[in-house]
């Protein structure tokens, strides 16, 4: 009889333990965040106006 009493409240020790069972792991997405603009958009202006200021020094 004490072996049984014994199990029964080992038993319930180790649900105890195991009471919320196996749980996924909550992982945070990684935010991405990009730039929308391009590249050639910082150097196209200035070139654009080199070309404009040559062409107006060409003519004269």
């Amino acid at each position: 009889m004490k072996k049984l009493a014994l199990a029964a409240a080992l038993s319930v020790v180790a649900t105890g333990a195991f009471a919320g069972g196996m749980v996924e792991p909550v992982i945070e997405p990684v935010v991405i965040v990009e730039d929308t603009s391009s590249s050639a958009g910082g150097i196209l202006v200035p070139v654009l106006a080199l070309i404009l200021i040559a062409a107006a020094i060409h003519h004269n």
